[in-house]
Order: C-alpha cells, then structure tokens, then sequence
C-alpha cells in the first residue's frame, strides 16, 4: 500500500503539477512511475522505509536527505528515459515527457529551466543518489515559490480513492 501511495509523489518529482492542474494528468503519471518504482524497489532492494521517506517530499518544511531516497529518484528518472548517458537531464526526452503528461509549451519550459539550474546550481558531489536528492530538493522549493507544489494530503486522499 505504501508503494502506491509515494507513486504519486516521486511522479511529481519530475514534472511540475500547476494549482488548476486536472485529476487526470496526476492519475496518467501515477500509473507510469508506478510500474518504474516497482522496478527500481527490487532493482535496489529498496526498504519500505525509503517509500515512507518520499511520500513527505511534497509537504513544504521537509528537507530530503535520505540516500536511499535519492536513489530511487535516480532509479526512476533513469527508467523514464530522461536522464542521459552522463547522468544529467536530457532536454528533448524531459521536455517530451513533461509534454505527454499534459504541460503545455510554456510549463514544460518553465520546468524545464528550473530543472536545468538546479542540476547546474547545486552542489556537486561524487555519490549520485545524494546529488539526485539535492536537485529534487531544490527542484520542489522552486515548485513551492511558484505555488506550483502539489498538496502532498490532497494527492494522497485521491491516490487512496483511485486503490479502492
């Protein structure tokens, strides 16, 4: 149950969800980066406690530095095709992604400049999952100033609706 529920919230991860955003665009990226999280939990054998971790992602006071977490984050951006070779976002496949999830041209860019300096802005280090987790993290206080940050109890309430 717990793997069902962070679903929701390692998606948004990856793309910005808008206040009028629809139901619908946050249920179509659920079903994907659930079928990427099941993978990447027996991939790394994941702890139900790294599940635990990401579901407060969203909740505004959170600070991420859990490792594991940030392997799943990695895990997940890797299944979805949008990281390259070298480890960084890869601009066309991201933008497409962000697209066939419902952001117009204008999101998807926004996103796609907030993605890109964070990964230029923060700071570096040689163990990747810490690095993913630092540019989430500066990722979602972006998403926040925007007011563009999901509702982590809204999208969960909904999450355990769509289950039953």
């Amino acid at each position: 149950m717990w793997l069902k529920m962070i679903t929701v919230v390692v998606a948004v991860v990856m793309m910005s969800v808008s206040v009028d955003s629809s139901q619908t665009l946050v249920k179509d990226m659920t079903k994907n980066f659930l079928k990427a999280y099941e993978a990447c939990q027996k991939e790394l054998s994941l702890q139900e406690s790294t599940a635990k971790e990401l579901m407060y992602f969203w909740k505004e006071d959170y600070e991420g530095t859990n490792r594991e977490a940030g392997c799943a984050i990695l895990c997940l951006s890797k299944k979805m095709d949008i990281i390259d070779p070298e480890g960084k976002l890869h601009k066309g496949k991201t933008n497409d992604f962000l697209k066939q999830h419902g952001s117009d041209d204008e999101t998807a860019a926004k996103v796609m400049d907030i993605l890109h300096n964070c990964e230029a802005n923060v700071a570096h280090t040689d163990d990747e999952c810490l690095g993913a987790m630092d540019v989430a993290m500066c990722f979602k206080k972006e998403m926040h100033s925007l007011n563009w940050a999901p509702d982590p109890e809204v999208m969960l309430q909904e999450l355990m609706s769509e289950m039953q």
